[in-house]
């Protein structure tokens, strides 16, 4: 399958400091294809790369077999982009924000965009807010319109920075919707996010960064099967005693502390449910292991600012 987005040895200095240290990758076309990282990995610096407004240090990166820096004008008009917080304008109705958009293309304004509006509207499930002011809109809304807006020249790639932050559960599961229906119409989706169900229900492939570097690359199954055991028990209220009891009595697991929590990791709980169930006062659950078990594992467990 052919690579919409390739990069070699890709690299981008701050001074002293690296943002970007040297990744490769292959962006294949039709898929949704994930950057997960902790704040800092280097994730929107490579997006703003890909997109030509942020200039490598060094390395090859290239976008529709375009090279970039020389052909980033041409690049971007085959780009719909969904940033990270939604600037809409709010004096303006639903239809004129998309008409506007248009305009940034060279779209001219007759009856056939006129129709892609109308049809991006009933996409996003706006039809109806089609001639009210976005600030009347509420946040599920404004983000379904900017993903709309984001489709307006008909895109090859779209690329979703944190599409779904700070929404409630039933208006982030609208956008998941939409986004597989993009994907299921050859779209090629490039996304980032801090929600591990949100990669793990909608990436093909992704890769998982920190400190500038790529540290893995697969299908979130493959990744999962590569990094961690099958099944995880976790313990919550768990004080020195009962850690230390816990350690002593359960074998075979990778077990991890954090404050009062414990995790362990196994291939095969049975010995350690049993164990568990006939200890007073513990509260446990029993679940399969998550893209989120692999992203700590690799990236750890600290607080990044």
């Amino acid at each position: 399958m052919s690579a919409i987005v390739s990069a070699r040895q890709l690299q981008k200095h701050y001074g002293d400091y690296i943002a970007v240290n040297g990744i490769d990758f292959d962006i294949p076309r039709g898929k949704c294809f994930g950057f997960l990282g902790p704040n800092g990995a280097g994730k929107t610096t490579t997006l703003r790369m890909i997109l030509g407004l942020t200039p490598f240090s060094s390395g090859q990166l290239s976008v529709f077999d375009l090279a970039i820096p020389a052909h980033s004008r041409d690049i971007r008009a085959r780009i719909g982009t969904v940033p990270q917080a939604d600037n809409l304008d709010p004096d303006f109705t639903l239809a004129e924000n998309l008409r506007m958009y248009a305009r940034y293309f060279g779209l001219k304004l007759n009856q056939a965009l006129e129709q892609r509006i109308d049809s991006l509207l009933e996409f996003a499930a706006l039809s109806e807010r089609r001639d009210a002011r976005t600030d009347t809109l509420s946040g599920g809304m404004q983000r379904r319109l900017t993903i709309a807006r984001a489709l307006i020249n008909n895109p090859d790639l779209i690329i979703l920075d944190e599409p779904t932050t700070g929404l409630d559960p039933q208006a982030r599961h609208v956008i998941w919707s939409r986004l597989n229906e993009l994907r299921d119409e050859g779209k090629t989706l490039l996304l980032t996010t801090h929600y591990m169900e949100e990669a793990e229900r909608l990436c093909d492939e992704l890769v998982i960064m920190d400190h500038g570097k790529i540290l893995d690359q697969g299908s979130p199954a493959e990744l999962i099967k590569r990094h961690v055991e099958p099944e995880v028990i976790e313990l919550r209220g768990c004080d020195t005693e009962t850690v230390n009891t816990i350690r002593n009595n359960i074998s075979s697991c990778r077990i991890e502390h954090l404050g009062n929590s414990l995790y362990c990791y196994t291939q095969d709980s049975g010995p350690q449910l049993e164990f568990l169930r006939n200890q007073h006062g513990l509260t446990f659950t029993h679940r399969p292991a998550s893209l989120e078990d692999v992203f700590l594992k690799l990236t750890g467990r600290e607080l990044r600012d």
